[in-house]
């Protein structure tokens, strides 16, 4: 791979880089240090202490503008910078990680739809990794660059040959939960093992919580929550879950509009909303 020069690829276990992305079967690409933990726990978790399954993530953006109070409420772009390539290297060494990457670019870049830069890097990492699955933002996420990194991903898969592709593509929650999406439609991401684990790789991110977001109750918090409310008519069966929709046929389909693909979702939830109603009203 030739990465930018501001890139990082960190492996917990010393092994070396190549075989490290070689190894890779489980690959998550998030635009913010902090969002692999919080929507991907479930592959993560997977592949923990496993030797036939391995997680890598990759972080696109160089995280310098989130918000800091408390101990870092003086700190620079620059220091958070630093600070948050530390705490995501130690969410890879909780979470033995195969491989982190930090590829440290502008949040503008990833959000710049003329920029190809970041899908080539997209495309290099995809090749040296070919992983079996691949996880990332949801299309519907709230949040721009996230947002702008899902279509950076989805746009570096549509380069790849046929044999280079993984088997499915993922898009999770972040910044918009996916409750909303019809049941059938759903792709449930399993978040009870090692809760132990998952608890450390939130909390990791100390520069984010005692910087003034809690995300790490946040995010078990939703696990919880999307656990038991995942089925009205049944005893919980999962003790942490998460959400994703399944981005597969937008890699599949270069014709696919992505606005097209992700609205299709957006108007089952309203006729499914609409079917409820019709069954108790008649206007």
């Amino acid at each position: 791979m030739k990465l930018n020069q501001k890139a990082i690829v960190f492996v917990p276990d010393g092994e070396e880089q190549a075989a490290a992305l070689r190894r890779t079967t489980h690959l998550c690409i998030s635009a913010h240090q902090d969002d692999i933990e919080f929507m991907a726990y479930g592959p993560i978790s997977e592949c923990f202490g496993k030797k036939d399954k391995w997680f890598t993530g990759v972080v696109v953006t160089d995280g310098a503008g989130s918000p800091r109070s408390g101990l870092y409420a003086d700190y620079t772009d620059e220091d958070m910078k630093a600070i948050r390539i530390v705490e995501q290297k130690k969410a890879a060494f909780v979470g033995e990680y195969s491989a982190q990457l930090l590829l440290g670019y502008p949040s503008s870049k990833a959000k710049d739809k003329q920029d190809k830069e970041i899908v080539e890097q997209l495309v290099q990492i995809l090749r040296a990794t070919h992983p079996k699955y691949v996880y990332t933002h949801n299309l519907a996420d709230k949040h721009d660059t996230h947002v702008g990194v899902a279509t950076k991903v989805i746009a570096a898969l549509r380069l790849l040959k046929e044999d280079e592709r993984p088997e499915k593509v993922f898009g999770c929650e972040v910044w918009r939960d996916l409750d909303w999406m019809p049941d059938d439609e759903k792709v449930f991401l399993d978040c009870g093992g090692h809760p132990n684990i998952g608890r450390c790789l939130s909390a990791v991110f100390d520069s984010q919580i005692v910087g003034g977001k809690n995300y790490d109750l946040a995010a078990e918090g939703r696990r919880l929550a999307n656990a038991t409310f995942s089925a009205s008519h049944a005893c919980d069966t999962y003790t942490g879950l998460n959400y994703a929709m399944d981005l597969t046929p937008l890699m599949l389909d270069k014709n696919l509009k992505m606005a097209d693909y992700v609205t299709g979702y957006i108007r089952k939830f309203e006729e499914e909303v609409q079917k409820t109603l019709a069954k108790f009203t008649e206007e």
